[in-house]
């Protein structure tokens, strides 16, 4: 009998609201977090940095040290770790993506308590127990640690541009395909498959399903869904439960395209099209897509119709032993009338 092992590492500390930033310091004092690193965007609005500040230094919280983060350089963020001072409580990773993964990679290294303090909602990765670093020229994944905190103000992320919620929906939405992917894998090679994880992923989708709008309510909600999906992964030690032949095609489009777009757009697109290989969730898919507006948002900026039939063949390659429905048949010429025929996906590929 195949004994499952569980990672129970799910955060501690975990605040989705209005006003959230400006509570920061109480957070930080009920677990003796008194010597904070702060790593935060480069280009993050300064009155938001003054807000968190604030609300530190008014709890007697000090701030060792303050990082602008610029770039996700594998070889940068372990430099920054061994110069980083000694005797530091915790680490705050403040703003983008960027900042995020930075500063949760450097907490993994130091072995140091991470607080994640997202200002906008792109993707699943301000939850998880994985960092996107650049090493040498390539994107990686690399091992990192959950949070052992989500701080998540929904006033502040709703205030990022409207670009960054399309793309936080695109990447939520791919987990009815990747648990679909997850779930063929185990019927065709025996694949593991976590049910609690995949219910969890499932879960997700169908609560933002219930009121994909974009307000403070709407925010909460895309933001605990997104949260959810980085708890499933820890919980099963593996990304299927988020990540499936979606994915696959963002990562070849990551590496082939002249112009990437934002992860979410990318994974977005690519999940309507694998429902339709799948023959599940499409109509589900669309309507949710429509009521948002992210089919606009994509037809107002079409994705390259050749790059993607390129990145569609070199999926499957991507990742060994990794089954999903582009393991299952030559897919490429339903692809290929899909980008052709389907009314959604025609307005989002040029020539």
């Amino acid at each position: 009998m195949l004994l499952v092992r569980r990672n129970n590492l799910i955060p501690p500390l975990v605040r989705v609201k209005p006003g959230a930033l400006d509570r920061m310091g109480i957070y930080a004092e009920r677990y003796q977090f008194n010597r904070i690193l702060l790593f935060f965007s480069q280009d993050l609005d300064d009155h938001l940095l003054k807000r968190l500040a604030s609300s530190l230094f008014s709890r007697n919280i000090d701030i060792v040290q303050q990082t602008p983060v610029a770039s996700i350089s594998f070889e940068e963020a372990t430099e920054i770790f061994r110069g980083l001072p000694r005797n530091v409580d915790a680490i705050i990773g403040f703003g983008g993506g960027k900042a995020l993964d930075v500063a949760k990679y450097i907490s993994f290294l130091g072995r140091i308590p991470y607080i994640s303090v997202p200002t906008s909602l792109s993707n699943d990765g301000f939850c998880s127990s994985q960092s996107s670093l650049t090493v040498g020229d390539r994107r990686q994944t690399l091992p990192s640690a959950m949070p052992f905190g989500v701080v998540l103000d929904t006033g502040v992320c709703l205030k990022a541009p409207e670009i960054l919620w399309f793309s936080g929906i695109g990447d939520l939405i791919s987990k009815l395909t990747a648990v679909t992917d997850w779930k063929m894998a185990f019927h065709a090679k025996g694949t593991q498959v976590d049910d609690f994880a995949a219910l969890i992923c499932d879960a997700s989708v169908y609560q933002f399903l219930a009121r994909p709008t974009r307000d403070l309510e709407g925010i909460k909600l895309l933001g605990t869904a997104l949260l959810f999906n980085g708890i499933a992964m820890s919980i099963c030690g593996s990304s299927r439960p988020a990540s499936g032949s979606e994915h696959l095609i963002s990562h070849a489009l990551d590496s082939l395209s002249k112009r990437p777009r934002l992860h979410g757009l990318q994974v977005g697109v690519a999940t309507y099209l694998i429902s339709l290989l799948q023959h599940q969730h499409s109509e589900n898919i669309a309507a949710l897509f429509n009521a948002t507006g992210f089919w606009r948002a994509i037809s107002n900026d079409p994705f390259d119709r050749s790059e993607w039939l390129e990145a569609a063949t070199l999926a499957p390659s991507l990742k060994s032993d990794f089954y999903t429905v582009l393991s299952s048949r030559d897919c490429l010429p339903e692809i290929q009338n899909a980008l052709d025929s389907d009314a959604y996906l025609r307005p989002c590929f040029s020539a």
